[in-house]
C-alpha cells in the first residue's frame, strides 16, 4: 500500500508545534503542499522553516487566532489565494481546559467553544463548497479521549470535544455523496509541549514524567507525535477512500470506551 498526498493542498490548524506539526510535516513527506495556522509568528517560521527543507515542497504559515471569525476568514483567504484549493483540512487548534464544573465560568466556557467547536465549524464552512465542486477532500478534527469517556473535572473541555465528534458525523454524512470524507482523531497521552513544560515546572527529568504517565497506558508508554502523524496522513490519503464517519482512538489502549 501506498501512502501519497502528491499534488494535494492541506491546512492544519495549530501547525507550529506538536501534533500539528509533525501532521504538516508528514503532509510534506507524504507530497503535499502545506498551510500552517498558528496565532504566533515565531514558532510558526520555525516550523516552515523545518518543513521547507523537503524539495518541491510549498509552506505556508499564516498567523492566525482561529477563535476568533474574522481572523478564520482572513487566513483561509490567504491560503486559498496562494493554493488555489484546500484539500484536506486538519482542525487540530485547541488546548486542554479542564476543571471541576462550579469553577468554569461563562467566559471559559464560550472560550472554550469558540476555539475547539466554532473553529472547526467555520473552516470547514469555508473549505465545503470547493470540496463539493471537485467532488474530493478530506477534514480530521483532532479530539481527545474524553470526547468519548468524559472524566470527573473535565468541562469545558471534554465536552466541546464530544460536540466535535457529533460534529464530524453529520459531516461525514452530508460529505459522503460529494467524495468529502471526515474523521475524527482522538488523542490520548502523546507526548508534546505541554509536558514537557510540566517536567520543567515539576524539576522533574522529562523521561521520568513520561514513564510514569505510561504505567496506566497497556502499551506501557507515552505516544508521540509522529506516531499520531501516521494515522492522519493514512486517512487524508486516497488509501482511506472508504472511511468516514469515525472517531479513531490514537492511545495505546488507554481509553475504555473503543
Amino acid at each position: 500500500m501506498q501512502i501519497t498526498l502528491t499534488g494535494r493542498k492541506a491546512l492544519v490548524t495549530g501547525g507550529s508545534l506538536g501534533i500539528g506539526l509533525a501532521i504538516a510535516s508528514q503532509f510534506a513527506d507524504a507530497g503535499a503542499d502545506v498551510a500552517i495556522m498558528a496565532r504566533r509568528r515565531g514558532p510558526l517560521d520555525e516550523a516552515a522553516a523545518a518543513i521547507g527543507a523537503r524539495p518541491g515542497r510549498q509552506v505556508l504559515p499564516v498567523v492566525c487566532d482561529v477563535a476568533r471569525a474574522d481572523d478564520i476568514t482572513r487566513g483561509y483567504a490567504e491560503v486559498a489565494a496562494a493554493f488555489g484549493k484546500i484539500d484536506i483540512l486538519v482542525n487540530n487548534a485547541g488546548m486542554s481546559n479542564a476543571a471541576p464544573f462550579e469553577q468554569v465560568t461563562d467566559a471559559q466556557w464560550q472560550e472554550d467553544i469558540d476555539l475547539k467547536l466554532f473553529a472547526a465549524i467555520r473552516l470547514a464552512r469555508l473549505a465545503w463548497p470547493q470540496m463539493k465542486q471537485q467532488k474530493w477532500g478530506r477534514i480530521i478534527n483532532v479530539l481527545n479521549t474524553g470526547a468519548k469517556a468524559p472524566r470527573p473535572a473535565s468541562a469545558p473541555t471534554s465536552v466541546t470535544r464530544a460536540a466535535g465528534m457529533a460534529l464530524t458525523k453529520v459531516l461525514a454524512g452530508e460529505g459522503a455523496p460529494h467524495g468529502i470524507l471526515v474523521n475524527a482523531m482522538l488523542v490520548g497521552l502523546i507526548e508534546s509541549d505541554q509536558w514537557v513544560r510540566r517536567a520543567k515546572a515539576m524539576g522533574a527529568p522529562l523521561q521520568d514524567v513520561l514513564a510514569d504517565m505510561g504505567k496506566d497506558i497497556p502499551l506501557g508508554r507515552v505516544g508521540t507525535a509522529q506516531e499520531f502523524a501516521n494515522m492522519a496522513c493514512f486517512l487524508a490519503s486516497d488509501a482511506a477512500s472508504y472511511i468516514t464517519g469515525t472517531a479513531i482512538n490514537v492511545d495505546g489502549g488507554r481509553s475504555p470506551v473503543p
